[in-house]
C-alpha cells in the first residue's frame, strides 16, 4: 500500500478554516455562489452535488476548480475521488457511505487533501490511522440544509472527538457566527457552512463575517504531531495558489462571473 505523507498531501498548505459548501443550485446559480463566497474571501469551496450525470458534475468541477485556482483558494470536491482527480481539485471529503480513506488515499496518494466524517471518537481514531488530512464533524447544532442527519450534538459532542486525534477538525452543520467561538473552544479548527452563506440575503457579507469571527476565535489545538510541516493559518490568509500535476497546468483558466452583489442566487 502507498505510503501516506501528510505534509505531501497537503502540499504545504494547511487545511482551511472556512469551507463553504455549494452545489444545491443549478450550475449557473452554484457558480454565481462560488464567485460571491471568493470575492468575500473563502479560503475553501466544497462542492456537494447530488443526482447529476458524471459528465455535468465534471463539467462544473472543472469550472469551480478554475474559480478557486484563480482566487488562490483550496477547492474540495465532496464525495467522488474519481472528479476530484480529473477536476484538478485539491481534495475529497468523503462521506460515511462512500469510498473508505484507506482505499482514496492508496488511489490518490498525496495528490489530494482526503477528509473524512467522523460523529465518535472511535470513528476518528480509525480514519487519522487510515490517512484523513482532516475530519468533518458533526451534525453539531440543527440544519435545514442537508435531511436525514443524526441528532446534533453540540459542542460537548464535539469536544471528545476533537480531543482524540491530531488532525484539523472541521465542524459542520447549523453553523453561524455567533456559534464560531464555542465550536472552536471544543476543539474545532474550523467550521464548513452552507446556509450561513447560501440562504444569506447578501452571501459576500455573510462569508466576510465567517472568515473574520474565525480570524477572532485562532485555533487553539496544535497539528504539528501529525502533520509537522503544516501551520494553522488564520481564516484571512491568503493561501498559495493551488500546485498541481503537470497533466492539469495547462488547463485553461475560466475568468470568474459576475459577482453578485446582493440577495441569494438560485
Amino acid at each position: 500500500m502507498a505510503q501516506h505523507d501528510p505534509a505531501a498531501a497537503q502540499h504545504g498548505r494547511s487545511v482551511p478554516r472556512l469551507h463553504v459548501i455549494v452545489g444545491a443550485s443549478p450550475p449557473a446559480d452554484t457558480l454565481a455562489m462560488v464567485d460571491a463566497a471568493l470575492a468575500g474571501g473563502a479560503p475553501c469551496v466544497q462542492l456537494r452535488v447530488k443526482s447529476v450525470s458524471d459528465r455535468d458534475l465534471h463539467a462544473l468541477a472543472v469550472a469551480v476548480v478554475a474559480r478557486c485556482q484563480h482566487a488562490g483558494a483550496t477547492c474540495i470536491i465532496n464525495d467522488r475521488p474519481d472528479v476530484a482527480l480529473a477536476s484538478g481539485a485539491d481534495g475529497v471529503h468523503l462521506g460515511a457511505d462512500d469510498l473508505p480513506v484507506a482505499a482514496v488515499r492508496e488511489l490518490a496518494g498525496a495528490r489530494l487533501l482526503v477528509g473524512g466524517t467522523a460523529r465518535d471518537p472511535g470513528t476518528a481514531r480509525n480514519l487519522a490511522a487510515a490517512g484523513a488530512d482532516y475530519l468533518g464533524v458533526g451534525p453539531v447544532y440543527g440544519t435545514q440544509t442537508k435531511d436525514g442527519l443524526p441528532t446534533p450534538f453540540g459542542p460537548d459532542g464535539l469536544a471528545p472527538v476533537a480531543a482524540s486525534v491530531d488532525i484539523p477538525i472541521i465542524a459542520i452543520a447549523g453553523i453561524t457566527v455567533d456559534r464560531i467561538a464555542e465550536v472552536v473552544a471544543a476543539g474545532a479548527h474550523g467550521v464548513a457552512v452552507a446556509g450561513a452563506v447560501t440562504d444569506a440575503a447578501d452571501p459576500i457579507e455573510a462569508t466576510r463575517a465567517l472568515v473574520a469571527a474565525l480570524a477572532q476565535h485562532p485555533a487553539t489545538r496544535s497539528t504539528a504531531r501529525r502533520h509537522p510541516a503544516t501551520e494553522t493559518h488564520p481564516a484571512t490568509q491568503t493561501h498559495p495558489a493551488t500546485q498541481r500535476q503537470s497533466a492539469t497546468q495547462s488547463q485553461p483558466e475560466t475568468q470568474p462571473a459576475s459577482q453578485p452583489t446582493s440577495g441569494r442566487r438560485r
